[in-house]
């Protein structure tokens, strides 16, 4: 039942990562425009440069990190992923979770993060159970997505880890 129920979500997952990443380019990054789509409509130009100075709000300034943030988040999953053991088929699936979680929070290519590690997770957890190893297309899923995401975090003075 195990092994089904993990099929399946790998299947699934799989079949998301593919719409997800469908959008994410590794040769051209997103463009500007998209990591201010998350600042708020009504902000000025100069609000939105600069919050404090602007006398932004507080959930204007959450807003704007939230791009630092989901990078900030991906970096910790890929430590947290590190940590499973190799035959924790259990850790895997808590970091799948994790990673799903964070996927839905977040917009535009920022969501292929979360969605190439959660395949890699889920990959991972079913190869525990006999002590193998993640597909090679999970891993360069994430790969991908990490390239496809550097420099919105790179802006955002984050280094993304694989």
């Amino acid at each position: 039942m195990k092994k089904a129920f993990t099929a399946g979500v790998i299947a699934a997952t799989a079949a998301l990562t593919g719409g997800v990443l469908a959008g994410c380019s590794v040769s051209t990054p997103a463009p500007a425009e998209s990591v201010k789509t998350t600042a708020s409509p009504a902000s000025t130009p100069d609000a939105a440069a600069s919050p404090a100075a602007g006398g932004g709000t507080a959930s204007q300034g959450a807003k704007a990190a939230g791009t630092r943030e989901a990078c900030e988040l991906f970096n910790k999953l890929v430590v947290d992923y590190a940590a499973v053991s190799p035959t924790d088929s259990k850790g895997y699936e808590d970091v799948y979770l994790k990673a799903q979680d964070a996927k839905d929070r977040v917009t535009g290519d920022l969501q292929g993060l979360f969605a190439s590690l959660g395949l890699l997770a889920i990959d991972h957890s079913a190869a525990a159970e006999s002590g193998g190893k993640p597909a090679r297309e999970s891993q360069d899923a994430v790969r991908d997505a990490v390239f496809a995401n550097s420099a919105a975090c790179t802006a955002e003075g984050v280094t993304l880890r694989l």
